[in-house]
């Protein structure tokens, strides 16, 4: 399946040799199910901060990668990394205090209810094992996830991943619903998502299938990146609940300060979620995730199936996610990423008053969305101008990428460290980028 802002072999342009050769070695070695990014593959071999490094030296500011929230190799992060490194690191059939202490302080982020939380290794695996849970807690198996949305992996988590395409499977028992389209829906977009949800839920019924979770990227990136208004997930959120089923807000993407002082996705809808999923950001690189949830979610399934996973919840693991708490909360990051979101956006609203192909701007913090469209009347997608912006900046130094189902919104997602200078080059350059179309 071909993936938004996908290189083509064949199209190497004036690729180095050692690229192309790197790139066949990929090839021969790894299979063709693995994508690389852009028209022209980026080489690269050292990060820190914002920039990332090709082998030659030059530098590329990074405005996508949410992985490393805290900045690429983050020396605080890899100090503690290494320490713990050269002192332990095992499995969570030990007593060790180091969980329990990251435990304490990642659950200290949530609201009270959510009082328990698993480990694991990646999101997806966080995600399965809510899935897992919930099956359990409500002896339904029926989920509801959005059409373009983005979950994870695994056999179970994959079916409810649309994004990933029509070649993955999905059985009755999921059911798609559309996104919150806040720049297609007119009127209340709280309700008209909300109906799609009971749309999904009555047919789940008809079908004999007994609801067990809505699952929802709390800023719906695959989708497209749609923040709403605060509390518009509030009807959806209850109707999957009067159903028997519940909300599970899958945090891997929004998370850990990336909308904002917020800090999570969900917390703009004065809601509190039975599961929370967190991966990615939570380690700055370092594979660790997590699925939090309510006590009584989990107690049925803790008392009849235990759960161990070899390296979640590690020495290494809990001592790094310490390490990010800490730098998010002294360096001030959720409210840096408010401030400088807030910059960011206001900037490229002023674009978008000189470039009639900019039909929307929005997100929240960090986590933004510009959308091209042909027609700002029509509203039709212009994906092949996205290409070329997405490209363009690449060109100029700058890292893109783009989502949404016309294949036209470009996600901007930078490291929470971005300042305001950083934004300011950002901007500088899809000034010229979008003076070169």
């Amino acid at each position: 399946m071909a993936m938004v802002n996908q290189y083509v072999p064949g199209r190497e342009g004036d690729i180095s040799a050692a690229d192309a050769a790197l790139i066949k070695r990929r090839e021969k070695l790894l299979g063709p199910a693995y994508r690389l990014f852009y028209e022209k593959p980026l080489h690269i071999v050292r990060g820190e901060g914002v920039w990332l490094y090709d082998p030659d030296g030059n530098a590329y500011l990074d405005v996508y990668n949410n992985v490393a929230s805290v900045g690429h190799c983050h020396p605080r992060v890899v100090a503690a990394l290494t320490k713990q490194a050269a002192i332990l690191n095992t499995h969570t059939r030990y007593l060790h205090e180091t969980i329990v202490d990251y435990a304490e302080r990642l659950l200290a982020k949530f609201p009270a209810a959510l009082q328990h939380v698993m480990f694991t290794c990646t999101g997806s695996e966080a995600n399965d094992l809510a899935l897992r849970i919930a099956k359990s807690y409500t002896k339904g198996t029926g989920v509801i996830v959005t059409k373009l949305a983005y979950h994870g992996l695994t056999v179970a988590i994959s079916e409810l991943s649309p994004s990933l395409g029509d070649y993955v499977e999905r059985g009755p028992q999921v059911k798609l619903v559309p996104a919150p389209d806040t720049y297609r829906i007119s009127g209340d977009v709280g309700a008209t998502f909300a109906a799609g949800v009971k749309a999904a839920i009555a047919e789940m019924q008809k079908q004999g299938i007994k609801p067990c979770a809505l699952l929802l990227d709390g800023i719906f990136s695959s989708d497209g990146v749609f923040l709403g208004e605060p509390g518009f997930l509030k009807e959806a959120v209850g109707a999957i609940r009067a159903a028997g089923g519940i909300y599970i807000a899958d945090e891997v993407q929004p998370g850990f300060g990336r909308v904002g002082p917020d800090f999570w996705g969900f917390a703009r809808h004065g809601l509190v979620p039975d599961m929370v999923t967190v991966g990615k950001p939570m380690g700055n690189g370092h594979p660790m995730a997590a699925a939090i949830m309510q006590p009584h979610i989990v107690e049925e399934f803790g008392r009849r199936s235990r759960y161990f996973n070899t390296f979640g919840g590690n020495p290494v693991s809990c001592t790094v996610g310490l390490a990010v708490l800490d730098v998010i909360e002294q360096e001030g990051l959720a409210e840096n990423a408010g401030k400088v979101g807030t910059y960011m956006r206001d900037g490229l609203e002023r674009l978008a008053t000189r470039h009639e192909g900019i039909g929307d701007v929005r997100g929240a913090g960090l986590f933004l969305g510009l959308e091209f469209v042909k027609d700002r009347t029509t509203k039709e997608p212009d994906a092949e101008t996205t290409t070329r912006i997405v490209n363009d900046l690449r060109r100029r130094k700058v890292l893109i990428s783009a989502t949404g189902p016309g294949a036209n919104i470009l996600k901007i997602r930078p490291p929470l460290v971005f300042t305001q200078e950083h934004a300011d080059i950002f901007l500088d350059a899809m000034e010229k980028s979008l003076a070169a179309l």
